[in-house]
Formats: C-alpha cells, sequence, structure tokens
C-alpha cells in the first residue's frame, strides 16, 4: 500500500505535466474528439501592412512634391496676361484684285499684255530654247530674255538654230547652226518688210510684204560669203549686208503675187493670191526627190536649166482654187475652196491620207484625199476646212453636215435635206508611234486617216448669241514628232480695263491650247519625260512656283487648293502695253512647234 508521500507526489505529477504542457494536452484532447481547423490568417497584420504601405507612399509623395522645386530649381510663375489684339482694317480690294483672284485665266490674259515676249522649251542642243544656259534641256517655258516687251511678225524654231520677224520687219536669227561662237539674237537682213517666215534643212525662206521670196543661208559664215544682191529699196542703191537668193516665181500675171510660203526639210511650196501653187528647193544639201515638189518626173539630173531652186508651178492643181497650203519633211498638202485636199510627196507612212504602197511610196503629182470614204454610209456630207503638217505627219479638220436621207442615193424621189446640225471633226495620218497622231494609240503606219476624238465633235453654249455652238480649231502647228492645236473656243478680252465688263466679276479668258507627241526633249512643256499620245493641257506661263536650286528661271503652275488651272492662249486685242502705259498695238499669242521645241510669242 501506498504511503501517503508517494500519493502525494502521484497527484502532483500529472498536475504538473499539465501545467507545462497545456497546449499539447488541449490539441491532443481536440484530436479526440473533433477535426483540428485550418489556421487562419491573422486579419490585424493584414490591415496594418496595408496601413503602412499607404503611410510610406504618402510620406514618399509628399517628400518629392516639396523637393521638386528645389531640385528644379525654378521659380513659381502666375497666370500669364492675356493681351487683347484688334483687328486691323483690312486692306481695300479693288474690283481689278478681285478678278485676279476669282480667275487666274484672267491673270494670264492680263500679263500677257503687260509683258510680251517668248517663251521657249525642250531640247537646249544648239542653244535656241536658252541661248544663256548650258542645260541640255529646257522643261518647262521659260523666256527668252532678247525678245522681252516684243511683238514678232513671225517665229520658227529647230533644234539647233531660230529665226525670228520682230515687229519692223527685220530678220533676227540664233543658235549654234547660226553662228557656234555668236550664237545669241542678232538681226540679219534688215529692210525688206519681211511678214512670213519657214525654215528648212539649212536655209530661211522669208516673205516680203510686197510678195517678193527670199531664200537666206541659216549660217552667217553663208551669208557673209557669195555675191550678195543689190539693194534698191532706197534712192541710192547699195549692196546687201548678207548673202540671199530671190525665190519669186518670174510668171506670175498681173497683180497676182506670193502671199503664203511653207517649207519642209528640202523643199517649198509658195501660195499666190490668185489660188496657184509653186514648189522649189528650199535647201543646199538635198534636191528634193520624193514627188514632194509635184511635179512629174522632176529629178536633180533632168531638172531644166537655171537655178536649182527656181520655183515650178504644180500643174496637177490648175483648176483647183487653192486657198491654203501645208507641208511636212517630205510631203505636201493643198487644200482648195471646194473643200477638196491634194496631197503628194513621200507616203511611207500614209502621211497623205491614203493607204501606202511598199513599192511606189513616192507620188509625185497631186492626188485628192478620200475625204467622202470616211462617212460613206452616213447621212453626213464632208467639207475640209483647214489643213496642217509636220515631220511625217498631216491633220485636217471637216464640217460634216448632217442630211436626212442617204446622200448621193439617186434612187430617192425626195432630194436629201439639210438638218442645220454640224459635226466639227478633226482627222490625222502619219506615224504616230510617239503618239504624234493624238488618236490615243501609238501607231506605227496609217492605213487611213483617223479621227482624233479629243478635238472632234465639242460643244459650248456662247452667251452672246445663247445658242450651243461647236467648237472648232483655230490654229494647229505639227513639229518633228509632236504637234498643238489651238481651239476656237468662246474667249473674253473684253473685262476690267476698257470698262466694257457687264459687272465686277467679269474676267477675260483665252482659248485653249493642247498639246501632244513626242517629248524625249521635254517639248511638250509638261515638265515630263513621257510621250502623250492624246491632246493634253499644260500649265499657264509666268506663274513661279516652288522649286529646288538650279531652277531659277522656270515657270510652273501655283495651282490653289481645289484649283484646276491650264494655259490659255490670249486672242487678238488692239491694248496699250506696259501695263496701259505704253503705245497701243493689236497683239495676239501664238503657239509654235519646232524640231524637238516648242515656244510661244506675242505676235502682231
Amino acid at each position: 500500500m501506498a504511503s501517503p508521500m508517494m500519493l502525494a507526489r502521484t497527484a502532483l505529477r500529472p498536475q504538473a505535466r499539465r501545467m507545462t504542457n497545456s497546449t499539447q494536452w488541449v490539441r491532443s484532447i481536440g484530436r479526440r474528439f473533433r477535426p483540428e481547423p485550418e489556421p487562419q490568417p491573422e486579419k490585424s497584420n493584414i490591415g496594418l501592412r496595408i496601413l503602412t504601405a499607404v503611410l510610406v507612399g504618402g510620406v514618399a509623395a509628399g517628400a518629392a512634391m516639396a523637393a521638386y522645386p528645389m531640385l528644379t530649381k525654378k521659380e513659381h510663375v502666375g497666370p500669364e496676361k492675356v493681351e487683347i489684339v484688334f483687328e486691323t482694317p483690312r486692306k481695300h480690294i479693288s474690283a481689278e484684285e478681285d478678278r485676279d483672284q476669282m480667275s487666274p485665266q484672267h491673270v494670264q490674259v492680263k500679263r500677257s499684255w503687260e509683258h510680251p515676249g517668248v517663251y521657249a522649251w525642250g531640247s537646249n542642243a544648239g542653244k535656241v530654247v536658252a541661248p544663256d544656259s548650258d542645260e541640255p534641256v529646257i522643261k518647262t517655258p521659260r523666256r527668252i530674255h532678247y525678245f522681252d516687251d516684243q511683238i514678232l511678225r513671225d517665229l520658227k524654231l529647230d533644234r539647233n538654230f531660230g529665226a525670228a520677224i520682230d515687229e519692223k520687219g527685220n530678220l533676227v536669227q540664233w543658235g549654234i547652226a547660226f553662228d557656234k561662237d555668236h550664237y545669241t539674237p542678232t538681226v540679219t537682213l534688215k529692210g525688206k518688210d519681211l511678214v512670213k517666215l519657214d525654215i528648212s534643212r539649212d536655209r530661211i525662206i522669208g516673205l516680203a510684204s510686197n510678195g517678193e521670196v527670199y531664200s537666206i543661208p541659216v549660217a552667217a559664215a553663208d551669208q557673209r560669203s557669195g555675191q550678195k544682191e543689190a539693194n534698191s529699196s532706197s534712192l541710192w542703191s547699195s549692196q546687201s549686208p548678207i548673202n540671199f537668193r530671190p525665190l519669186t516665181p518670174k510668171n506670175l500675171k498681173w497683180g497676182e503675187k506670193i502671199v503664203d510660203v511653207r517649207s519642209g526639210l528640202d523643199h517649198c511650196l509658195m501660195l499666190t493670191s490668185k489660188g496657184r501653187v509653186f514648189s522649189a528647193a528650199s535647201s543646199s544639201e538635198e534636191f528634193p526627190s520624193k514627188g514632194q515638189l509635184g511635179c512629174p518626173g522632176l529629178t536633180w539630173t533632168n531638172r531644166p536649166a537655171g537655178p536649182y531652186d527656181q520655183p515650178h508651178e504644180v500643174t496637177g492643181l490648175s483648176g483647183s482654187n487653192i486657198k491654203e497650203i501645208a507641208t511636212g519633211d517630205y510631203h505636201s498638202l493643198a487644200l482648195d475652196t471646194e473643200g477638196r485636199i491634194f496631197a503628194f510627196g513621200d507616203n511611207s507612212f500614209g502621211q497623205l491620207g491614203f493607204e501606202n504602197d511598199t513599192e511606189y511610196p513616192y507620188v509625185d503629182s497631186p492626188r485628192p484625199v478620200p475625204i467622202n470614204q470616211l462617212y460613206h454610209g452616213t447621212s453626213l456630207r464632208p467639207k475640209a476646212t483647214s489643213i496642217a503638217a509636220g515631220g511625217l505627219n498631216s491633220f485636217f479638220t471637216v464640217d460634216a453636215r448632217a442630211f436626212q436621207g442617204q446622200i448621193g442615193d439617186k434612187s430617192q424621189i425626195v432630194p436629201a435635206k439639210d438638218l442645220g446640225r454640224v459635226n466639227v471633226e478633226t482627222w490625222a495620218c502619219g506615224e504616230g508611234i510617239h503618239g504624234a497622231l493624238g488618236t490615243g494609240k501609238w501607231t506605227h503606219v496609217s492605213v487611213c486617216p483617223t479621227k482624233v476624238k479629243a478635238l472632234s465633235n465639242l460643244f459650248e453654249f456662247d452667251e452672246a448669241t445663247n445658242q450651243v455652238v461647236p467648237i472648232r480649231l483655230s490654229r494647229m502647228s505639227v513639229g518633228s514628232d509632236h504637234a498643238c492645236a489651238v481651239m476656237d473656243n468662246v474667249t473674253c478680252v473684253d473685262s476690267a480695263s476698257n470698262g466694257n465688263a457687264k459687272s465686277e466679276t467679269d474676267t477675260n479668258f483665252g482659248a485653249d491650247v493642247l498639246w501632244w507627241g513626242g517629248n524625249e526633249h521635254y517639248q511638250l512643256g509638261t515638265g515630263k519625260r513621257n510621250n502623250v499620245n492624246t491632246p493634253s493641257y499644260i500649265a499657264p506661263l509666268d506663274t513661279p512656283a516652288h522649286r529646288g536650286h538650279g531652277h531659277g528661271h522656270e515657270n510652273r503652275l501655283v495651282q490653289r487648293e481645289g484649283e484646276s488651272n491650264r494655259f490659255q492662249l490670249t486672242p487678238r486685242k488692239t491694248v496699250k502695253l506696259d501695263g496701259g502705259k505704253g503705245r497701243s498695238v493689236s497683239v495676239e499669242q501664238r503657239a509654235e512647234c519646232g524640231r524637238d521645241v516648242s515656244a510661244v510669242y506675242s505676235a502682231a
């Protein structure tokens, strides 16, 4: 039996155990009677952490804001003072200034009157387009400063030489082919009162006001050498300072004189006031040998005695009253008063208006162009109204009147009735590989004439007559492989300056001019080098644009937003030069296409 001391010890041990290991005892009891719960995070610790982070971030932000002025060292800037600015009084715009802002065409017309002159572009290999520049090509129209404020009677350009007739009737020449050392414009032939001219391969054919025709060498060296003609224009006869040859036909009738001259590379045509046509050699280098003289069988070996360039009448045109002549490089055209076209010369590319014969490409006597075949099977009766030629191409315009009933049908009891409607159409034939035909195609050889749709069947409303009228061609110029057409559209040159304006918003505007063909030397004036096979507009003259260095003389289009500006030629008008302060003259602008070059000039 246990003693009292042992019992006391035994009673104390469990108590001590429970006191020293109470946690373990509680856990043991918990495991015995229920599952132990998952430990839970202390919520008080998470909140404390969040509060601490907020307090630290706030202290940092406050410290940054407090330190920013010290770090940047900038003083505090207060609100800016607002200054009230009142609008200055606007400048009063006159009616004329208002017109300038409304119409770029009005500005073109006005500037052509204020500052007449010559603009040229294209090949500058011969110092023709820009005699004072070493640039090989001139991409856009540029003034030839020698002709500033001058009015010319005529102008023709080749890539190697240029020729013009000034207002006094004197001949002006320039270019490397004229003089390779002194190629600037120079007056050569004086006192002949020249009114028209054309150029061949190496000579200038000039027509005087009295009907006399002269053949002048292009080269200054040839002008100084050789026999010179006597000048009897004054009381005392004297010798002409340059060498030239008379080319006037000897067998003219009483009162008959030469009224027009045209020249190809080797031949020229002369039209008389009686409707007769003469032809002659116009070059010192080659005698015409492709039938372009219109004299059957005529060659260098069997030519008649006398000068090689003596004129010959084109007898194949006898009986026809010719009113217009035209020449290409090696072919000729003639238009009579009845609207018939006659062609002769080289037909290698179909430039005579009918299919070429490869075995016999030359036609040495005038042959009618079959215009009626172009309108076969229609109710239209055609009549040619104008002709143009150049290079290897020919152009002609036709008025085709509409009739009720088949024209030429003899079985009709009632004759065809004129309906009063006219289709005005332009036709082209020849070589079009560079787009020179303007038909929208690149044709190498023409089988027959093709209609130039861009220049055909055009109409506009004429406010003066209150009618819709057809738009015809006013003039065409054909170069070696490019061409331009001046439209005979409604124009206005009566506003503002002379007080004939109907209202303050009336503006002047000119005639549209379109360009197409070869563009290897930038002769189309578009500023680009691609060929163009349809008639297109170019930018106005005298409008400087933003451009880089090296193009300070270029005149380009400044186009305001929403505007589409185009170049227009100013029609004839009697005006006072120098902004209305100078002398009164009758002047118009003309366009000219040459061999790889183009020009626009103020014409008397």
